[in-house]
């Protein structure tokens, strides 16, 4: 039986599962991050040999970190300080024979939400909040892509924020005022000196107005059908984090539709469905 295999390289942890054809996962494994590129390498192909066994494989997906060039298959995580400029796409398949395709974790977890999650709005925007924040944004089943191809991020767009220590503040990415700086799980650890589990309910408070005033700005400039959440953060605040914030973005939208706000149904393995959704049929599963 023909297998396709999604990969989902993250700064911590390798997850890796083989699925049949119609998308069934067969087999899964995880495991810790190398450090070391090599061993990284090394490992995944371990783990896809773990879990492909004898069978062929028709297609790999696989979801990481950004920057990278979705087309040429070079990656460049931030979060994987020795994979610079690296050539994932033609290791793989000179190794496996087989197309394979990556793509920004995000846009990843996009695709699998639409494909396995139940979704099929014409306009969906998956947004993840975890250690950082990122965000794609679907059209009829497709990948939004910006100016030259490049991936747009919504956790860098600047909100009027509350916030009871705003010199804490400070964004990775140099710029003022961003939502990954207030809300991921490195902000409030900065912020708060503190992991998300351990908010009080008055800094929880801060948080969700913090991420509606977010969803406000999408909303207006997008107009999306549906927003979803995913990521650490999001399922660990749960539903009541997620309609506080809901609540301030529809008080705040006076002119566009206010869209349907909702936790991810795919939890923490959104990501790697998405990446069976890659191998199974590339950047388009809205066309299958």
């Amino acid at each position: 039986m023909a297998r396709t295999v999604g990969l989902d390289i993250g700064g911590t942890k390798f997850l890796v599962a083989s699925a049949d054809e119609k998308g069934r996962i067969l087999a899964r494994i995880k495991y810790p991050t190398p450090e070391n590129l090599a061993q990284g390498i090394e490992l995944l192909n371990d783990m896809i040999a773990q879990v492909a066994g004898s069978e062929p494989l028709i297609g790999m997906g696989a979801a990481i970190g950004g920057p990278l060039d979705w087309q040429t298959g070079v990656v460049s995580p931030l979060h994987q300080p020795e994979w610079r400029n690296m050539p994932l796409k033609e290791i793989m398949e000179k190794r496996w024979g087989c197309p394979f395709f990556v793509d920004v974790d995000t846009n990843v977890a996009a695709l699998g939400e639409f494909t396995f999650g139940g979704e099929r709005a014409s306009r969906f925007l998956y947004m993840t909040i975890s250690t950082g924040i990122g965000g794609g944004f679907l059209i009829d089943g497709e990948i939004y892509r910006g100016k030259n191809g490049e991936h747009p991020e919504v956790g860098h767009q600047s909100i009027p924020f509350h916030c009871r220590y705003p010199e804490r503040v400070v964004c990775e990415c140099g710029a003022q005022g961003c939502l990954e700086a207030l809300v991921s799980g490195n902000g409030i650890r900065r912020i708060y000196q503190k992991p998300a589990e351990e908010l009080t309910d008055d800094e929880w408070e801060e948080v969700s107005h913090n991420l509606g005033q977010a969803l406000r700005n999408i909303a207006a400039i997008c107009a999306p059908d549906v927003i979803v959440l995913g990521g650490g953060v999001a399922v660990g605040g749960g539903e009541e984090f997620i309609a506080k914030a809901r609540q301030v973005m529809t008080d705040n939208l006076k002119i566009v539709p206010v869209p349907q706000v909702r936790l991810s149904h795919l939890g923490y393995e959104t990501a790697l469905l998405g990446a069976i959704a890659l191998a199974l049929h590339g950047f388009t599963p809205g066309q299958r």
